[in-house]
């Protein structure tokens, strides 16, 4: 008797292409459902920007919407390189380092953040997206490598400024030692707010103010103010 050979599918010389086939249009399909998801959501996002600038026009006194928050959330994430987010704090968190890069947040970084890092301060108040509080987790859980590279960097298209070549930064030490300071703002004292309004930059009148109570303190004779020149005797 003759043996029957059963051929298989999988056995036949027509099998292997017709697979190949098969997987790359597969594949095909796909990458043209992931391209209409991605022209979607991009769609998505053109439609809430331009309806929040009709609703709200170009002032920077209206609050992001969510899905901008998400997406600019997004974007940061990839914009910080893989090895920037595990690089990891070469500073120690002494008491000396701590109190250095708070009072130099209080003479740099309070101005926007505010000496609590709760952002609620004239200038952060006025900006667009409005400084976050970094006292919340959505500042909290990002690693150190993380912090150190939105310092030196900056945000783009926020009030974040690059400080690896601000003036009167200290480099790349300071940069590491205001992270440390940064995980320490839930944990701020009164005593060290305290420390820090004396660090603040001050404008011409809170100078003058300062100088008139030193000299009261010291003992001295309170200048008199200047006459306003659009006064005119009778």
């Amino acid at each position: 008797m003759k043996r029957r050979v059963i051929v298989r599918p999988l056995d036949s010389p027509l099998a292997a292409p017709a697979l190949i086939h098969y997987h790359t249009r597969r594949a095909m399909k796909r990458r043209t459902l992931v391209g209409i998801v991605v022209a979607l959501l991009l769609l998505g996002v053109m439609v809430a920007v331009a309806a929040s600038i009709l609703h709200g026009g170009l002032s920077s006194r209206a609050k992001p919407t969510r899905i901008e928050t998400v997406i600019a959330r997004y974007a940061r994430h990839l914009a910080i390189p893989a090895n920037a987010r595990l690089t990891q704090n070469p500073v120690l968190a002494s008491t000396e380092d701590l109190r250095d890069a708070r009072l130099h947040f209080a003479d740099h970084c309070a101005i926007c953040h505010g000496n609590d890092g709760s952002g609620e301060t004239m200038i952060g108040g006025g900006l667009y997206p409005k400084p976050p509080d970094l006292r919340l987790p959505q500042t909290q859980n990002l690693t150190d490598g993380e912090l150190y590279w939105i310092i030196e960097n900056g945000v783009r298209f926020t009030g974040m400024p690059a400080f690896a070549s601000g003036g009167g930064h200290g480099g790349t030490q300071d940069s590491w030692k205001l992270v440390h300071f940064i995980r320490h703002l839930p944990h701020l004292t009164a005593a060290e707010r305290i420390e820090m309004e004396r660090y603040n930059p001050k404008g011409p009148n809170d100078q003058e103010e300062e100088q008139q109570e030193n000299d009261f303190l010291n003992g001295a004779t309170p200048r008199r103010k200047p006459e306003s020149q659009d006064h005119h005797k009778e």
